[in-house]
């Protein structure tokens, strides 16, 4: 479990010698692609951590059209937090977008590792604004950004992701069309923009 170690170490502050500890709070599956871990009018159960392969969050409008909230490839978390602290039944659907090694966190994960390790805390918190500021962030994107601003925005939040993942569904995470997508590529194309890998 290379990444959820690194994870624990590196980014809540969990001394290294103590991160298999935490194994006792989750559950490893593996999930093939197109695999559901969420649907429509579940309850979610769990906070997802990807250790390998992509997930995806996204709801379905009245006409059937898919709108992609999140991806979640190695080292994010995923969860409907509305669901899983609120008992809400879920809007939502979470899938595999590849095969997906995926920890199923339990609920109260964060709140015993900070019990086991107080030094965890204020990474947590910070971590639970870090995820609040990029909401209020992609809200305002969707709202006020041209098709450019928010396919580089996506380029930089995902850099991997542009050969992992079909152009319909970076375009449904944009909230653009595919073929606005593909307009949008070919003008930064002819800007000679190439984005890092």
């Amino acid at each position: 479990m290379k990444n959820i170690n690194t994870y624990l170490a590196k980014v809540l502050n969990v001394p290294i010698e103590k991160v298999n500890m935490c194994s006792l709070h989750y559950e490893v599956k593996k999930i093939p692609k197109n695999q559901f871990l969420l649907q429509y009018g579940e309850i979610c159960r769990h906070i997802f951590f990807v250790e390998k392969g992509l997930l995806k969050m996204y709801s379905i409008d009245k006409n059937g059209k898919e709108h992609i909230i999140q991806f979640a490839p190695e080292s994010w978390l995923i969860s409907d937090r509305s669901s899983l602290y609120f008992n809400e039944k879920s809007i939502y659907y979470i899938e595999a977008v590849e095969d997906t090694e995926v920890l199923f966190l339990h609920p109260d994960f964060f709140n015993k590792l900070v019990e086991q390790f107080p030094n965890s805390i204020e990474r947590s918190d910070f971590l639970l604004q870090k995820h609040i500021r990029s909401l209020q962030n992609r809200i305002n994107s969707l709202l006020g950004e041209t098709a450019e601003e928010r396919y580089m925005k996506f380029i930089k939040m995902y850099p991997d992701l542009l050969l992992r993942v079909p152009q319909w569904m970076i375009a449904s995470y944009l909230g653009i069309t595919p073929e606005s997508l593909s307009r949008v590529r070919k003008e930064l194309a002819r800007k000679n923009f190439v984005p890092d890998r």
